[in-house]
């Protein structure tokens, strides 16, 4: 596992953070990274806390919307994720999750490629004795409005693409807190990269 896991490290240290609270969050998991030899939750909903988790966005470049979930645990619109398996790699993760819960294959955004855009430290919602910390590294997928998917009803009250000034425009508290963020660096990201 600690090849995984040094692979991971190297993910977290290649990132460029966007803003100050990115690069809190990135010192934040290079000192846990450091100080764990376990990174991968091993029974839910917490244990341990923190642990790694996939983020992915599915992205239509046309308007830049992203498609998110309205999750039945968390209570709010989020991108599609989950938890890093013990000893999988992230981008296995997001590889096994988007068949899980859209139904569609991973297509990786074609500029970033296989490498996480962002990072977030998070504590959970829910009651206290479920409640942890997410270390999530987000990565981005193409997608269309058009394709079809097939949502995972268990895990999902309903799926619906947002577009960026619907997201800056949501009220506080139903939607993932850092996603504005992640948006603002993206478009940073895709203007500086070469076409």
């Amino acid at each position: 596992m600690r090849g995984v896991r040094d692979e991971i490290r190297a993910l977290v240290e290649a990132l460029r953070p966007g803003d100050e609270l990115e690069a809190r969050h990135r010192a934040e998991t290079l000192a846990w990274l450091a100080g764990t030899d376990d990174i991968f939750r091993r029974r839910k909903p917490r244990t341990p806390s923190p642990h790694l988790v996939a983020y992915f966005l599915l992205r239509d470049e046309s308007d830049g919307a992203v498609l998110l979930v309205d999750h039945r645990n968390a209570g709010m619109w989020l991108p599609s994720g989950g938890h890093v398996e013990p000893g999988e790699h992230p981008v296995q993760t997001v590889r096994r999750e988007v068949v899980e819960e859209l139904g569609v294959p991973a297509v990786f955004a074609p500029r970033l490629g296989e490498r996480p855009a962002f990072l977030t430290v998070t504590p959970t919602v829910g009651p206290p004795e479920d409640r942890h910390t997410d270390v999530s590294l987000w990565y981005v997928l193409s997608g269309s409005r058009d394709q079809r998917l097939v949502p995972d009803p268990g895990e999902f009250r309903g799926v619906r693409w947002w577009t960026p000034r619907g997201v800056a425009e949501a009220e506080p508290g139903t939607i993932e807190p850092h996603l504005g963020r992640m948006l603002a660096k993206l478009a940073i990201l895709e203007a500086a990269a070469p076409a």
